[in-house]
């Protein structure tokens, strides 16, 4: 029996025709993929270009520019898999699929993702503000997609799902322009109350940061066994709160202490109810 025989220039022809069109292919992906990636970090600098203009807050920059880049690489990949003949449409559909199934098992991110874009769009608190929030107080420092970071006042970062801060109370310390202090000062029964109020006054509106609109507040609260209890109410800036508050203590302290209007005591009753 006679074999046929192999036309081995025509399987050559054949390879090479094959080998030639991959490596067309690999080629038009690979300048896809690097001309594609350079437009979409063009695009992003033009995103943020064009929101900087408009001083917009810095957490609503990074998640429209990371959203942009999400988009545009997962538009570019599907681009590159076309060029290889692959049915994108299948991938698309599939993705849709993982989606749903991920959503359904991951219903808790998926409530901390859409109170993070409840925070970005109401925007209770930025980045900086001094806030109570899921029970924490501190500085804000991050908003992310899923969760918040605040710093305490001892530099701990605490990351509270935004599920919970949206879902609770929000405490911000820094949205208005100034904040009050509210003391309570112990005075000796039969003292000048009137000439003690003249003086925390005088000296309390000299400290640095206490702001001379509104005034300082300063009068009797109440009434005690031991004598007048005055109210000091100086306002100051938000961020000014801490400094403020540590030199009117001392001032107060200070000033009492000399004048004799304090009670004679261990001064632990000196300012109470800060």
């Amino acid at each position: 029996m006679n074999l046929p025989e192999i036309d081995f220039a025509s399987i050559q022809n054949i390879i090479l025709t094959a080998l030639t069109d991959i490596g067309l292919k690999i080629i038009a992906a690979l300048l896809i993929w690097f001309i594609g990636r350079a437009l979409i970090q063009f695009t992003v600098k033009l995103v943020r270009a064009w929101m900087a203009k408009r001083v917009l807050d810095p957490t609503v920059e990074n998640y429209v520019a990371s959203a942009t880049a999400v988009i545009l690489n997962i538009l570019l990949i599907i681009g590159i898999l076309g060029n290889f003949g692959l049915q994108t449409t299948s991938f698309a559909a599939l993705f849709a699929t993982l989606g749903i199934t991920i959503g359904a098992a991951w219903a808790g991110l998926l409530a901390n993702l859409a109170a993070g874009i409840f925070l970005i769009v109401l925007r209770p608190f930025k980045v900086g503000d001094f806030v109570i929030a899921g029970g924490i107080n501190g500085n804000i420092t991050q908003i992310g997609l899923f969760s918040t970071t605040i710093t305490t006042s001892d530099n701990v970062a605490n990351f509270v799902g935004n599920s919970k801060i949206f879902g609770d109370t929000i405490q911000n310390f820094s949205s208005n322009s100034y904040r009050r202090l509210n003391l309570k000062v112990q005075l000796t029964s039969g003292v000048d109350y009137q000439a003690a109020i003249a003086l925390l006054r005088e000296k309390v509106t000299a400290i640095p940061g206490v702001l001379p609109n509104p005034a300082v507040v300063i009068d009797i609260g109440d009434l005690n066994l031991v004598g007048p209890v005055l109210v000091v109410r100086p306002c100051c800036s938000a961020f000014d709160y801490t400094p403020v508050h540590f030199a009117t203590n001392k001032v107060i302290l200070e000033t009492l202490e000399a004048a004799g209007f304090a009670p004679k005591m261990t001064g632990q009753n000196l300012l109470i109810n800060q």
